[in-house]
C-alpha cells in the first residue's frame, strides 16, 4: 500500500462517493468547516497498485484528557481487509508517534460486525459513549409524501396539523442569529454543551445549497429552528432549538424539511443520533421519542475504536468512561 496526501477535493469527492457518500465527516466540505475553525487537516489516500482503495480525513484533538488524532466517519475503505486495516494502522501509528498524541480514533460507517477485524488489529472500543451518529434514526424517503405521512405516530400527525390550524409559519433565512438564541436557551434547558463551528459548517455548506436554515415563527416570535445538511444523498437533521412550552414549529419544520428533501431528490432523510433502544435512561429519550415519531427505523454502525501509542492511554480512558456513566449514557 501506498499512502500519500490528497490535495484536490475533486479526487477526494470521486473516492468518497464511490465507498461511503454517506459519511459526512470525512467530506471535503467537512475538512472546511474545521479549517475555518481553526484546526490542522490532513488528508490521505491509500492506494495499492495504481488505484486508490481508501482515504482518510485527520484532524488532531487537543483535549485537556489526552490529546488523540481523530478520523471521524473513516477510514473510508474499498473493503475493510485485514490487509487495508493493517496498512492504514501502521502508518497512523507512525502519524500518532509523531503527533506526540496518547491515540488515534476511528469510527467508520461500516456494520458492528467488523468488531473483530479492528480487535485483531489491536484497536479497543472506545470508552466514550455513542457519538457522531453511529447509532441514527432514518426515514426512507421512497414512499410518496402522504404515505410517509399517514405511517407517522398519531400524535406526531396531530403536531403537525395543529402548528398549520394555528398559523405558525414556516420559512427559510441565512442568519443564524435567532437560531443561537434558542439553541443556547435549549442547551441549558437540556443540560448539553452547545457544538462549536456551527457558524463555520452552515457557512461552507450553504455555499452549495448543502445547508437550510428554518425557522418556526408563531405571532411574530421564532419558536424553532432547525439545520438540515443535504449530503450523500441524504438529508440530515443536524441542529435543531426550540422555546419550552412554544406551539409544535418544530414537528412543522420536520415535516416541511422532508418534503424539500423529497423534492431534492434525496434517498434518506436521517434525524442523526438517537439513544439506542435498549437504553432505558439514556438522556437523549426525550429527542429520541421525538425523531421515531417521524416513523423510519434504527441504523446503527461500528461503535468508535481507539488504538494506544501511549501507555498513558488509560487516562482519557478512565475519564470518558467516568463521564459516560455520570451523564447516564
Amino acid at each position: 500500500m501506498n499512502i500519500e496526501l490528497i490535495t484536490h477535493n475533486k479526487q477526494w469527492d470521486d473516492v468518497l462517493f464511490r465507498f461511503a457518500s454517506h459519511a459526512l465527516f470525512q467530506s471535503w466540505e467537512w475538512g472546511e468547516v474545521l479549517e475555518k475553525t481553526g484546526d490542522s487537516v490532513q488528508r490521505y489516500g491509500m492506494w495499492k497498485r495504481k488505484e486508490c482503495v481508501g482515504i482518510f480525513q485527520v484532524v488532531k484533538v487537543l483535549a485537556r484528557r489526552g490529546s488523540f488524532l481523530h478520523i471521524r466517519h473513516g477510514p473510508v475503505l474499498k473493503e475493510y481487509t485485514e490487509e487495508t486495516i493493517s496498512s492504514f494502522t501502521e502508518f497512523m501509528k507512525i502519524r500518532a508517534k509523531q503527533e506526540h498524541v496518547l491515540f488515534f480514533r476511528v469510527n467508520p460507517l461500516i456494520p458492528e460486525s467488523f468488531q473483530q477485524s479492528f480487535a485483531s488489529a489491536g484497536y479497543k472500543p472506545a470508552a466514550i459513549h455513542a457519538m457522531d451518529a453511529e447509532v441514527c434514526w432514518v426515514l426512507p424517503l421512497d414512499s410518496p409524501l402522504d404515505a410517509i405521512f399517514s405511517q407517522m405516530r398519531k400524535t406526531t400527525r396531530y403536531e403537525i396539523k395543529k402548528a398549520e390550524r394555528m398559523g405558525v409559519r414556516v420559512y427559510r433565512s441565512d442568519d443564524l442569529s435567532q437560531f443561537f438564541a434558542l439553541y443556547k436557551e435549549t442547551a441549558k434547558r437540556q443540560g448539553f454543551v452547545p457544538h462549536k463551528g456551527i457558524q463555520e459548517e452552515f457557512d461552507v455548506f450553504s455555499r452549495n445549497d448543502h445547508a437550510v436554515l428554518y425557522y418556526a415563527e408563531y405571532e411574530g416570535r421564532v419558536i424553532a429552528s432547525a439545520i438540515i445538511l443535504f449530503f450523500g444523498g441524504q438529508a440530515i437533521y443536524h441542529y435543531g432549538a426550540s422555546l419550552r412550552g412554544s406551539p409544535s414549529g418544530a414537528h412543522l419544520i420536520q415535516w416541511i424539511a422532508i418534503q424539500e428533501s423529497k423534492r431534492r431528490g434525496m434517498k434518506l432523510y436521517n434525524f442523526w443520533g438517537v439513544a439506542p433502544s435498549e437504553s432505558v435512561s439514556h438522556p437523549w429519550k426525550g429527542i429520541t421519542l421525538f425523531k421515531q415519531g417521524f416513523g423510519g427505523e434504527e441504523s446503527r454502525y461500528l461503535h468508535a475504536q481507539d488504538y494506544p501509542v501511549s501507555p498513558f492511554y488509560c487516562i482519557p480512558r478512565c475519564i470518558e468512561a467516568i463521564r459516560r456513566i455520570k451523564k447516564g449514557y
